[in-house]
């Protein structure tokens, strides 16, 4: 092996090292949302800061850029070229943040979430702002940073860390036949379902009940609780390593809709994350693509699979017998098909969804070039409720603008990998069905096992190997598209 090839090596093995360091800091703050005590919470942010600025460290390192160079010039695989490829992405990246900034802004997040639990069950968004506002100036700092270094604009630096290469010029594009078509659309699904029964799923369902429920349906989604385990969170997130997945979902003992469908989605990214590539399993390519991609997978299972009567039928047995309830597949396919606008997005239809991402897409481009002040966003918010689904949230700031945690850690730019991840859900599905067969039928007969093997090839075995437009148009055969999206919707409510 001559000396380029053995740059590869060392790239190898330091990148190695550094996800051992990425994997604690998962863990620790998986542990911080789901177990640790309250009391515990000033000294692990501390920790994760210090953890933070570390692997910034490690990431930024000047030799790598030398390395990273010498290694591209000796013979190398597909693969491996694909790895040198998002080592230098990584490296890049890191390379635009000063550590302090990175520390800084890391502590900021953590203090400002940590409180946030509290604030938003007490709807305190006097005490909520100004632990917002040193988050978001500390966001705005690190976009100004990137847009210098990248000479691209503030917004689309931050988009950057989500969706690789992706401008808000091309969310644009994307998301407008939504904007155009999805008010009519809904309007029209009210209007029908307003001649159709309305079932409720209100009664008693006891969380241990709920819980129980939960491990059965994973495991029939194939989750490996060798490898993972479902905890409680004040909001439902997937943490954790390839290796060792933490999910976390939240139970309402009154309905246990929302609870069961949030661990769908959630179960969606954990076989995503279980299912990335061995080979590189501790290397840039051996990890997800992007956030859309990540959330197409979560958003299949919970709304091409949740939401159909074929996977119903699949788990009404579970349903029952677990919860002592006598649902019949019609009434449960009723309750998962329900379109209500609704404040919370999480619990939102898959018609209106759409619409909660607009609005967080539109304030947060605003919240970073500082066109919307923090003060100002829960005007913004009821305001831009009432035009997209009728809905006034004035004083309502709990199921309003403080309901996510996304802001509350400086993660703006992630919004729109939600919608960007339902339309290739949608068209994910459109493809699959040209292959094998209608997907309801599939299932009725074949269970789901054919379904993840066509995901697992297309996109979980593929990793960070492509770029984000590659991998789609590799699976699909052609580019994003919000029609399939619009396609399916119109299919499933009318």
């Amino acid at each position: 092996m001559n000396a380029k090839n053995l740059s590869y090596q060392r790239l190898v093995k330091h990148f190695t090292s550094l996800s051992h360091f990425e994997h604690f800091n998962a863990l620790a703050e998986w542990d911080l949302a789901a177990m640790m005590p309250k009391g515990g919470g000033a000294d692990r942010t501390d920790a994760l800061a210090t953890l933070s600025g570390h692997i910034h460290e490690l990431k930024s390192a000047s030799w790598l850029s030398d390395a990273i160079h010498e290694a591209t010039q000796g013979p190398l695989s597909s693969e491996q070229a694909a790895n040198v490829r998002e080592m230098a992405r990584q490296h890049s990246q890191a390379s635009l943040m000063p550590t302090d900034l990175v520390e800084a802004k890391t502590r900021a997040g953590l203090n400002c979430e940590q409180a946030w639990r509290g604030q938003r069950q007490n709807n305190d968004w006097l005490g909520f702002k100004p632990n917002l506002t040193e988050v978001i100036n500390l966001t705005q700092q690190e976009a100004q940073v990137r847009s210098q270094a990248l000479g691209i604009s503030p917004y689309d630096s931050l988009l950057d860390k989500f969706e690789p290469g992706i401008k808000a010029h091309d969310i644009e594009q994307w998301f407008s036949p939504l904007r155009q078509q999805l008010p009519a659309l809904i309007q029209t699904v009210l209007t029908k379902q307003a001649q159709e029964m309305n079932i409720s799923a209100q009664g008693h369902y006891p969380q241990a009940a709920q819980v129980a429920l939960s491990h059965k349906v994973m495991t029939r989604l194939g989750f490996n609780f060798d490898h993972g385990r479902l905890d409680i969170s004040s909001h439902p997130f997937t943490g954790g390593v390839p290796s060792d997945v933490r999910l976390t979902t939240r139970f309402d003992e009154s309905d246990f809709t929302s609870a069961l469908m949030g661990t769908i989605h959630e179960t969606g990214h954990a076989l995503y994350e279980m299912g990335l590539p061995k080979a590189f399993s501790s290397q840039p390519a051996g990890q997800a693509r992007s956030m859309a991609v990540h959330e197409s997978q979560s958003l299949f299972c919970e709304m091409q699979l949740g939401r159909s009567e074929g996977f119903l039928g699949l788990i009404i047995n579970d349903i029952n017998n677990t919860l002592n309830s006598e649902f019949d597949l019609k009434r449960l396919a009723n309750l998962y098909t329900r379109v209500s606008a609704g404040r919370i997005r999480v619990d939102a239809d898959e018609v209106t969804y759409p619409c909660h991402i607009l609005l967080r897409f539109d304030a947060e481009k605003a919240l970073v070039t500082g066109e919307l002040a923090v003060a100002d966003l829960p005007d913004f918010w009821s305001a831009n409720m009432q035009s997209l689904l009728g809905i006034n949230t004035d004083g309502d700031y709990r199921n309003g603008c403080m309901q996510d945690i996304h802001w509350t850690l400086g993660e703006l730019g992630y919004f729109p990998s939600y919608s960007l991840g339902a339309m290739l859900a949608a068209q994910l599905r459109n493809t699959m069905e040209q292959q094998l067969g209608d997907v309801n039928q599939v299932m009725a007969t074949q269970g789901l096992a054919p379904i993840f093997a066509w995901l697992s090839e297309q996109v979980w075995q593929q990793g960070s190997l492509l770029s984000t437009p590659e991998l789609i148009q590799q699976a699909c055969g052609a580019p994003l598209s919000a029609e399939y999206l619009l396609q399916h919707l119109r299919q499933r409510y009318l």
